[in-house]
C-alpha cells in the first residue's frame, strides 16, 4: 500500500459515532445531515424512473438534462453558467476527489483554510501534495479569516487553495471583499482555487438571492477556480450521493475522463430524483433553511447560557461549533459524553489541531426539542465534573 494510504488518519467523528451507534439511549449530533427524509417528490422521481427501467449507464458528466437544470438554478442565483461548464458526480466527495485528481500532483504544496471537513485535506494528502493549513481566528466564539496571513501562505508555489464557506465546522462565511482579495490574490499568484460551496443555500444572513457569497459572483469562465456543490444538504439528499461540479471550460473533458476512471457515471434514477429537487427548489430549500435557523436559534442561545461555554451563531452551514473551557482532548470529551451523557458530538480537534477543545454539534434536527433534550444532558454532566 502506498506510504499516503498508510498515513490517512481515520475519522475521529466516526470513532466517536461508533461508539454510540446502536444506542437508543444516545441522541446523535455528531453526523452533517439532517434526521429528515427526502421530499416525498424527489423520492417519487426516482421511483418513476426505476419503474421505467432506467437502470443503464448514463453520459459521464450527467444526463444533458440535469446539467441543464443545474445550469438554470445556477444562474438564477449567480452570473450566467453555462450547462457545458457542469459536471454531475457520485456526490459532494466524489467531486471534491475530482477536482484535486485533476489539479494536484505529487509534490504540489496545498493550502487550505482550516478548521474544516477533514476530507478536504486528506485528498491532496493522497494524491503526495504537500497540505499546508491557514487557521481561521476565533474571536468570542467566531471564526474569522486573517487575509494578510492568507497573502503569505499563497505564494507563486502553491498549487492550490482549499476554501470550505460556509464553513464546516465553523459557520464562517467569507464576505464579498474577503473573496475578491482572495481571487485577485490568486490571479497574481497563478494559484488554483477549489471552493466548497455546498452549504450556499444554508444561509442565514439576508440577502436578495437568499444565497451566501460565491466565487462565482466575481470570476470569469476562464478563472483558476473549480466550484464544489451537493444535493445533499439543501434538498435534504444526503444518501443520495450526488454532486456537481462548475468547472472553466477547458477542464471539463479531462473531467469526463476523470468520471469514468473512477465512478463511470451518476446512477440515472439518483439524477431524475435531482431533476425534480430543482424543479421543487421553491417549495424544499427556502422551509429547510427556515427550519434550519429555528434549530440555531434554539441551540445556541442554551449553549451561550452554560458556564464555561464559548460560541457564537453561525451565519451559514448547520452546524454550532463551540468551546468547553478547562477542557482538553476533544475526542476524549466526546467519547465521554457518549458514555457518561448519552450525548453525540463530533470532536473539534477532527477537524484541525487549532480546534482542539471545540466541539460540533450538527442542529439539523427535524424535532428542535431534541436541541433542547441535548443541552440539558451536556449541563448535567458539566455539573457532575465539578
Amino acid at each position: 500500500m502506498r506510504e499516503a494510504i498508510h498515513n490517512l488518519e481515520a475519522s475521529k467523528i466516526r470513532e466517536v459515532a461508533n461508539a454510540g451507534m446502536g444506542r437508543d439511549d444516545v441522541l446523535a449530533f455528531w453526523f452533517g445531515e439532517s434526521d429528515e427524509v427526502t421530499p416525498e417528490v424527489v423520492r417519487q422521481a426516482a421511483i418513476e424512473s426505476l419503474q421505467r427501467g432506467e437502470t443503464f449507464y448514463a453520459h459521464n458528466l450527467g444526463l444533458p438534462e440535469l446539467r441543464e437544470a443545474i445550469a438554470r438554478y445556477t444562474s438564477a442565483l449567480h452570473p450566467a453558467v453555462e450547462a457545458s461548464r457542469i459536471a454531475v458526480t457520485s456526490g459532494g466527495v466524489s467531486a471534491l476527489m475530482l477536482a484535486v485528481q485533476a489539479l494536484v500532483d505529487a509534490g504540489d504544496e496545498v493550502v487550505a483554510v482550516t478548521p474544516v471537513w477533514p476530507n478536504l485535506t486528506a485528498q491532496p494528502a493522497i494524491m503526495g501534495a504537500h497540505v499546508r493549513t491557514l487557521p481561521l481566528v476565533p474571536v468570542n466564539g467566531q471564526w474569522t479569516l486573517d487575509l494578510q496571513a492568507l497573502r503569505a501562505a499563497v505564494t507563486s508555489k502553491t498549487r492550490l487553495l482549499i476554501v470550505n464557506a460556509p464553513n464546516n465546522p465553523t459557520g464562517w462565511t467569507m464576505s464579498r471583499d474577503e473573496q475578491q482579495a482572495v481571487l485577485d490574490h490568486c490571479r497574481q499568484t497563478g494559484t488554483w482555487i477549489l471552493a466548497d460551496e455546498v452549504y450556499e443555500r444554508l444561509y442565514f444572513e439576508p440577502t436578495p438571492n437568499a444565497c451566501a457569497p460565491s466565487f462565482l459572483d466575481i470570476s470569469k469562465p476562464d478563472d483558476r477556480l473549480v466550484v464544489t456543490h451537493s444535493f445533499s444538504k439543501s434538498f435534504l439528499m444526503t444518501g443520495w450521493r450526488l454532486g456537481w461540479l462548475v468547472l472553466p471550460p477547458s477542464m471539463v473533458e479531462g473531467i469526463g475522463k476523470l468520471i469514468e476512471f473512477n465512478t463511470s457515471c451518476a446512477s440515472v434514477f439518483t439524477q431524475r430524483a435531482a431533476i425534480a429537487a430543482i424543479e421543487h427548489t421553491a417549495e424544499i430549500t427556502p422551509r429547510v433553511v427556515a427550519h434550519l435557523k429555528q434549530c440555531r436559534d434554539t441551540l445556541v442561545p442554551l449553549l451561550a447560557a452554560l458556564p464555561g461555554v464559548q460560541v457564537a451563531p453561525a451565519k451559514g452551514g448547520m452546524y454550532a461549533f463551540f468551546r468547553l473551557e478547562g477542557f482538553g482532548d476533544s475526542l476524549e470529551v466526546a467519547k465521554r459524553l457518549v458514555a457518561e451523557a448519552g450525548l453525540g458530538l463530533a470532536p473539534g480537534n477532527a477537524f484541525a489541531p487549532e480546534a482542539q477543545g471545540w466541539l460540533r454539534w450538527c442542529f439539523a434536527s427535524k424535532d428542535p426539542q431534541r436541541l433542547v433534550k441535548g443541552v440539558e444532558r451536556l449541563r448535567d454532566w458539566l455539573a457532575r465534573q465539578k
